[in-house]
């Protein structure tokens, strides 16, 4: 790209060049013919005659000092203005003997020599203006290139740019959509061994009901599969229907309690945020206990944050070691968290008393647009 843009703009340079070279002489033709004809009113056709030989003549003349300024256009400041100050004495020079003997030639005056410095002095001051003009194209040519250059660097670098955060947004899609498509075989492997041992127990109507709870629950999964982000109360919708089959399991064993403020029911929250959470406590609290055990849910917006708070009765801390140890739940939801909020969250594992453990969660509290909230059915 750049390439063409240098060829295309040394093309457009030597035409613009011999533009302004024959439009400039041009100029100065008729500059020179008016200003002879408010001095002499009987301009004679010898005198145009000389005026555009000499148009001519300056044309030849300057044309060697475009090379020579090229050639020298990175030399010290002070080296260009020698160099550029003996070239215009020398070919201004040069361009006034010309002129005189032309205008000898045509006229016939051979005493025009004596007027010889006069003519050279004007012969000077439009080597200089020429001189000018051209390192006033020049310079301005240099900045219109470097500014596309600059154009040209900025748009590659938005390109670039956008490709890297696209790169980035499809690692993360992939990275969150894994992590999610990971929690559902894990809780179906669960809740098809309870339905099995149910099946053993020939209870027969709980795996029944189970089943029916498990193809709810996988129906409303499939249905919200392409959203990442919902909002709590379509969370806690999601979450009663996997609480549903849990129940069916562990009867009176498994005590829930839910105490969610109406504003936090707004929040948009990583879709399946919960379910792995209250899986933890079912594996720790309730299965693992001959009398079962209590969940509970504290959902509040303070400061511009979700506090999500989910306790159990099982046996806290002394169970789960670390993060590492607690399983893919747990493992996947901090590396979700992670993944959605960068440092913008906090998640937190602790042992309560008597006995027990609390998972806290904070996240921004952001809504969903008014159009999705319709759409989805949220007043």
């Amino acid at each position: 790209m750049m390439r063409s843009l240098a060829k295309t703009l040394h093309e457009n340079r030597n035409y613009r060049f011999w533009l302004c070279q024959v439009s400039g002489w041009a100029g100065y033709s008729l500059v020179t013919f008016f200003s002879i004809t408010l001095i002499d009113d009987q301009v004679t056709w010898p005198h145009v005659g000389h005026i555009g030989l000499s148009a001519v003549l300056g044309i030849l003349t300057t044309w060697p000092l475009r090379p020579l300024y090229h050639q020298t256009f990175d030399l010290p400041l002070l080296q260009r203005i020698v160099i550029a100050t003996l070239a215009v004495f020398i070919l201004s020079g040069l361009w006034t003997v010309l002129r005189i003997v032309v205008f000898a030639w045509i006229v016939g005056q051979t005493a025009i020599w004596d007027e010889f410095n006069y003519w050279y002095f004007g012969s000077l001051f439009v080597f200089l203006s020429w001189t000018v003009l051209y390192y006033g194209i020049k310079y301005y040519e240099l900045h219109t290139l470097e500014h596309a250059k600059l154009m040209e660097e900025s748009a590659l670098k938005q390109r670039e740019q956008l490709r890297r955060k696209e790169a980035e947004s499809a690692t993360r899609n992939a990275q969150l959509q894994m992590l999610r498509y990971q929690l559902n075989p894990h809780f179906l492997f669960n809740t098809l061994n309870s339905i099995n041992a149910l099946v053993r127990l020939n209870e027969s109507r709980k795996a029944q009901d189970m089943i029916q709870q498990l193809s709810r629950f996988l129906r409303h999964s499939l249905e919200d599969e392409s959203r990442e982000n919902v909002s709590l109360d379509q969370e806690l919708e999601t979450l009663m229907l996997y609480l549903a089959i849990e129940q069916i399991r562990f009867e009176d064993r498994l005590e829930l309690e839910f105490d969610v403020e109406p504003l936090a029911r707004e929040a948009l929250v990583p879709s399946l945020l919960l379910q792995p959470i209250f899986e933890n406590s079912m594996k720790y609290a309730i299965a693992d206990s001959e009398d079962g055990g209590a969940v509970s849910l504290k959902a509040r917006v303070v400061d511009d944050e979700l506090q999500l708070e989910v306790s159990d009765t099982g046996p806290g801390m002394e169970a789960l070691q670390n993060v590492q140890g607690q399983g893919i739940g747990l493992s996947n939801t901090l590396n979700r968290l992670e993944t959605l909020y960068g440092r913008d969250y906090t998640f937190e594992t602790n042992s309560v008393e008597p006995t027990g453990l609390c998972v806290r969660i904070n996240i921004p509290f952001q809504t969903a647009p008014e159009e999705w909230r319709e759409k989805a059915g949220v007043v």
